[in-house]
């Protein structure tokens, strides 16, 4: 159950959105300014003036968590974290059911559409993690994590240790040639397998995932990373869906075809990432696990988490140096 706001009010809707032919189809973002360095720009790189709200679940969400992580930006851009369960009223604020759970500091809020109705106040449209706020226009900035994640790792980076570069100029062609890639088969892909509405639409889906991974298991035969012996954001962005496949995607989106712990390579390039230092801090399993399996009545009636499965080799040797 879930739902979305029209002209500022919100309205329940226990469906996702769907094609003529049954596949899922995910809204596009709407707040989509960008932070900018310059003497005019409206959004200006300063240290207290974002607040960033994110679910730990949401695989979207984790990617800005991890660059904000492992760039040292703890500091400059503050955090409300949702709690794990979206029901009938989207995602709510309430840390006092949840310890992982954090306040609003800014709104009060304790439902995040009251933040978009806040931004805009006529909005309509899905209410989604990462929304990055802006304390000084009052407004949301952005809610696109891919395009948050790059504002992170660029415009913002000086904000924090510096010691990272995640979008070296040199590769960032290849970074976006590889994102493009994979969002659609993968990062969506397993989302697109979850929410189809008829069997070819899975069996479509189901297809294009595992080709996908196929092709990365062999590209990560030869090289590190993704992009080659550097970590960057195309990583990041990979990295938020395979740690979620063995334990969420594999049984709860009927993603079953193989686990990423079958994969040599994949399942190499998913410890070194999980433990480099920052990363590991931001995956709550807890969080990831009951979130999609008590929030979606469509795909799992019954709401029971699966207790399984066993994760320690996540802290393995990863093999990948």
């Amino acid at each position: 159950m879930s739902g979305f706001l029209t002209n500022g009010e919100w309205v329940t809707q226990d469906q996702w959105e769907k094609g003529k032919g049954g596949e899922f189809r995910r809204q596009k973002s709407q707040f989509r300014d960008w932070i900018e360095d310059a003497p005019d720009a409206r959004f200006r790189p300063e240290p207290g003036r974002y607040h960033l709200y994110v679910s730990y679940a949401c695989p979207w969400a984790h990617r800005t968590l991890i660059a904000r992580s492992l760039l040292g930006l703890q500091d400059a851009v503050s955090v409300t974290v949702v709690h794990q369960h979206m029901g009938d009223q989207g995602w709510e604020i309430r840390p006092e059911d949840d310890a992982d759970a954090t306040a609003d500091p800014i709104h009060h809020a304790t439902k995040l559409h009251r933040v978009y109705a806040a931004a805009k106040p006529d909005f309509t449209g899905r209410v989604t993690v990462p929304a990055l706020w802006d304390r000084e226009t009052g407004t949301i900035v952005n809610n696109e994590s891919r395009e948050i994640l790059r504002m992170f790792a660029t415009v913002m980076r000086d904000l924090g240790h510096g010691e990272l570069d995640l979008s070296p100029a040199p590769l960032r062609e290849a970074i976006d040639a590889a994102m493009d890639r994979f969002y659609q088969p993968l990062n969506n892909g397993v989302y697109r397998c979850g929410f189809a509405g008829t069997q070819d639409a899975y069996a479509q889906a189901f297809g294009e995932l595992f080709a996908e991974l196929d092709h990365w298991e062999k590209v990560l035969g030869e090289q590190r990373y993704v992009c080659g012996d550097q970590l960057t954001e195309a990583d990041i962005a990979m990295f938020t869906t395979l740690v979620r496949f063995d334990p969420v995607y594999y049984v709860h989106f009927k993603c079953n075809g193989r686990l990423i712990q079958q994969y040599p390579n994949l399942s190499g390039f998913l410890r070194d990432v999980y433990q480099h230092p920052g990363v590991k801090e931001t995956v709550n399993m807890r969080h990831i696990k009951e979130h999609y399996y008590q929030s979606h009545p469509s795909v799992n009636p019954r709401r029971f988490v699966a207790l399984g499965p066993d994760l320690s080799w996540y802290d393995e040797p990863h093999g990948r140096g």
